[in-house]
């Protein structure tokens, strides 16, 4: 276990070293902060500090600077979140309540964390298994076809075309729209097989082939959308950092194409906490060199889909962590009341 004193050596030694860009030597630690030492025992601490892992040499100057290990310490012991400050929170409010359906809130999201930041925003659609039925509308667009509109809690739009059978009136569609939304409205998508089979029985013979069309591409919908979605902003953001990528920005850039590698890091996040990958803890080895800030957001309580930033490791965990936090929280916010 290192020593609180250590401990504040390596909390500075991370704070100068985001803020400077600089390898941090015991000199301009004793100057800048208030150690309480002299400048031989902060030469010592830091000797610890790299035998331990947590700082490291990167050429023959005399700074250090931290190591993965390093920054997993000060993100784990050392930084508090940093609130936001109350024009920042009123900007975010301001911002996203513009929004006018779920892709503009989930673009408008993306584009404010990464201006935040300053890192590259990765936002999850809210995931339709996760989701409710908020209405089901039936449009007739001639006799025999028909549009079917589907609509969740989470604001998600989803219409499919349907070819009928038969032609089906404007009656009975109006009774199969009723039937419908009462047993489906506000049940979970993945309980609502069971509540339509029978639906079909309940109609007259000639309408029972039409019946069973629709509920057929309803069901299809639910299981179709179940693949995940998700929006990418804020890549030009990375070019800043091009010192921080120790060979290439090429991998980060190719990870960061892979949908499926950042549905993968989005997962991570704990239901109810914000998850924070640093360096090598990324699987992904094109993410080596970054880091990972995530978070689920919902409403009610429930997690739906998660948003959070990449970046690279040398990064203002609080502020990220903080941003992240209260767009999440607000996004949150948007989707109860929509």
């Amino acid at each position: 276990m290192l020593s609180e004193r250590r401990l504040e050596v390596l909390r500075a030694i991370v704070q100068d070293y985001v803020g400077t860009e600089e390898p941090v030597g015991s000199k301009a630690l004793t100057e800048r902060h208030r150690l309480g030492v002299s400048p031989a025992t902060v030469r010592n601490d830091m000797a610890v500090l790299e035998e331990e892992g947590y700082i490291a040499q990167p050429h023959t100057s005399a700074g250090r600077i931290p190591t993965d290990k390093g920054y997993r310490l000060f993100v784990d012991k050392l930084a508090g979140v940093k609130p936001l400050s109350s024009p920042e929170r009123r900007a975010i409010q301001n911002f996203l309540d513009g929004a006018v359906d779920l892709d503009d809130v989930v673009g408008r999201t993306v584009r404010l964390l990464a201006q935040l930041t300053r890192q590259v925003a990765v936002v999850q659609y809210p995931s339709l298994t996760r989701s409710t039925v908020r209405h089901v509308e039936l449009l007739s667009l001639a006799p025999a076809r028909l549009m079917l509109v589907l609509i969740t809690d989470t604001g998600r739009v989803e219409q499919r075309l349907i070819d009928c059978p038969s032609p089906f009136g404007e009656t009975s569609l109006a009774d199969l729209r009723a039937r419908l939304n009462s047993r489906v409205v506000g049940r979970r998508f993945t309980d609502v097989p069971p509540l339509v089979q029978d639906l079909p029985e309940s109609f007259e013979a000639e309408d029972r082939g039409t019946v069973s069309t629709v509920l057929a591409t309803l069901l299809e919908t639910l299981v179709e959308e179940a693949e995940e979605r998700l929006m990418i902003g804020g890549t030009a953001n990375l070019t800043r950092f091009g010192h921080d990528f120790p060979l290439t920005i090429r991998p980060v850039l190719e990870a960061l194409e892979e949908q499926v590698v950042l549905l993968k890091l989005l997962g991570e996040v704990n239901e109810s906490g914000m998850a924070v990958r640093i360096g090598h803890e990324n699987a992904y080895e094109g993410l080596n060199s970054t880091s990972v800030v995530s978070v689920g957001y919902g409403s009610g309580g429930e997690t739906v889909a998660k948003l959070g930033v990449v970046g690279p490791t040398r990064m203002d965990y609080p502020g990220t962590m903080g941003a992240v936090r209260a767009v999440a929280r607000y996004v949150g916010q948007i989707l109860a009341e929509s």
